[in-house]
């Protein structure tokens, strides 16, 4: 091999136990007989027959079974009735093939321990890539081709070319099989490789090293400003809500990639720039993406808000606790003169013989009002939550403490006049503490 071709490849560690995605198409058997020959490696074949092809398919995962047996390599095959997995699951075959192929790889290498898989994409594969991301209008990412390394799958070949590729077997006479299916052009990979990589080989007969330096550029544009977007969400993101203030004084670039993390793999550009728009509304308002729910309200943006919870109608007993799931809130009633209050918690106190009847907490229920301790008036709910300028939520999931006269505690606005106890002690209190 040219020492040329030999510094384009993008060789595992030596030592590294490799598994090869083998087809027994011209790139892959290239692959494998690279890395076994230079016996650095410990290398297996792995070949996953699709059910697609019949006799056919048949024949390549014999071939390559064949060529490893002959050659010690160690084989591992599996066949899979990908049309039927398909269509129950509503793919398309060929993501549906790719979904089976790469579980498979997985398990064989968890299973036999080998520390890194391969495969045989070369540069006219990512460029290849490259122009069908760009015709369904991707982004930046989409636009970075095909990865060198995504987890423990490594593409050795990516700085060859086709053509470079069936040289080094020629030169090494290494047998391959031909798919039959490269020449449909049907497929929309085959369309772009028969029909418009030739013409952009006319503009530029390098086209292919071009569209990877371009893919490498992008690839390491999109690291940083996906960073960028990490740093932000780590230091703003409540795991609920982030301000809307602080995400819209982002770079555009940057605030997109930290809505389209939280939106998850499934959002779209158009969703994204919902969200952005949303942001920058003055009333509540929300919007549904694809398996999320995105709510702006005072300033905020809340994603899966679940607007729907509310406290339950709970009687509270002293010397019982009672857990409020919705939210996230467990509360405690000790009856006595005196107990030593934890920093931890936040406790408020009843006065024993003021509680008509029994003790029961729920949310907030409409046109409530009851005359907090010091206030020296009667105020509403409504204002009261106003005051702290409370999300719809937090209004919902605020306990609200009654006896049969009415209200005689809401947190955090505190006891009720009628029920404070004397300060100077002395008398039975009923203690209520929030964790």
């Amino acid at each position: 091999m040219k020492a040329e071709l030999k510094d384009r490849l993008l060789l595992p560690p030596p030592g590294a136990r490799v598994l090869c995605a083998v087809s027994g198409g011209a790139d892959s058997m290239c692959l494998l007989s690279l890395l076994h020959a230079m016996g650095t490696y410990t290398v297996a074949a792995a070949h996953f027959e699709h059910g697609i092809r019949g006799e056919e398919s048949r024949r390549d995962c014999a071939f390559v079974a064949d060529y490893c047996a002959a050659h010690g390599i160690p084989c591992y095959t599996e066949h899979a009735d990908v049309p039927r997995y398909a269509a129950q699951n509503g793919l398309g075959l060929e993501e549906a093939a790719r979904e089976l192929r790469y579980a498979f790889f997985e398990r064989v290498a968890e299973r036999e321990g080998y520390d890194l898989i391969a495969t045989a994409h070369n540069a006219d594969d990512n460029a290849e890539t490259m122009l069908l991301n760009l015709a369904r209008g991707a982004s930046g990412a989409g636009l970075g081709g095909i990865p060198p390394r995504r987890g423990r799958i490594i593409r050795p070949l990516l700085g060859l070319t086709r053509a470079e590729i069936e040289q080094l077997l020629s030169e090494s006479g290494t047998p391959h099989v031909e798919d039959s299916s490269n020449g449909d052009e049907t497929i929309r990979r085959n369309r772009i490789r028969h029909a418009v990589m030739p013409v952009l080989r006319e503009l530029n007969p390098a086209f292919s090293a071009a569209a990877a330096r371009t893919a490498a550029q992008l690839r390491r544009d999109e690291a940083y400003l996906s960073a960028q977007a990490e740093d932000f969400l780590k230091a703003h993101f409540d795991g609920k809500s982030l301000a809307c203030a602080e995400l819209l004084s982002l770079h555009e670039a940057v605030s997109s990639r930290a809505v389209h993390a939280l939106l998850g793999p499934g959002a779209e550009e158009k969703h994204v720039e919902a969200v952005l728009a949303l942001c920058k509304s003055t009333e509540r308002h929300a919007l549904f993406v694809p398996g999320r729910r995105v709510l702006c309200e005072r300033g905020r943006l809340y994603f899966d808000p679940d607007d729907g919870a509310e406290i339950p109608e709970t009687e509270l007993l002293p010397g019982g606790c009672v857990v409020l799931r919705e939210a996230g809130l467990e509360i405690r009633c000790t009856l006595g003169e005196r107990e030593e209050i934890h920093n931890s918690f936040k406790t408020y106190r009843l006065k024993y013989e003021s509680i008509s009847g029994k003790l029961t907490l729920s949310s907030p229920r409409p046109g409530e009002r009851y005359r907090p301790a010091h206030r020296g008036c009667t105020k509403t709910l409504k204002s009261l939550f106003a005051e702290r300028e409370m999300t719809g939520r937090e209004k919902r999931l605020t306990p609200v403490f009654r006896d049969e006269a009415g209200i005689v505690l809401v947190p955090p606005f505190g006891t009720a006049e009628r029920c404070l106890p004397d300060e100077h002690g002395g008398e039975l209190v009923i203690m209520v503490r929030k964790l």
